[in-house]
């Protein structure tokens, strides 16, 4: 019976543990979103650049090769 009770547990439990892991990554991707060519540009404006869009892909680029 003990058996029986420990693995209905850890699969509540795993259940649970995805949702909530789930839910947290939702959230967190929606406060900080990956970085796209719209904020490379307004970076670069910032510090009183003119990006071509040679650079832009390449900053992509760079970015994504190291996900």
């Amino acid at each position: 019976m003990s058996v029986i009770c420990t693995l209905v547990g850890l699969v509540i439990g795993g259940i649970l543990g995805f949702y909530f892991t789930r839910k947290k990554f939702e959230k967190e991707l929606k406060e900080n979103p990956p970085i796209n060519e719209k904020m490379i540009r307004a970076m670069f404006l910032q510090m009183g650049r003119k990006p071509s869009e040679a650079q832009i892909k390449q900053i992509m680029k760079s970015m994504n090769m190291n996900k």
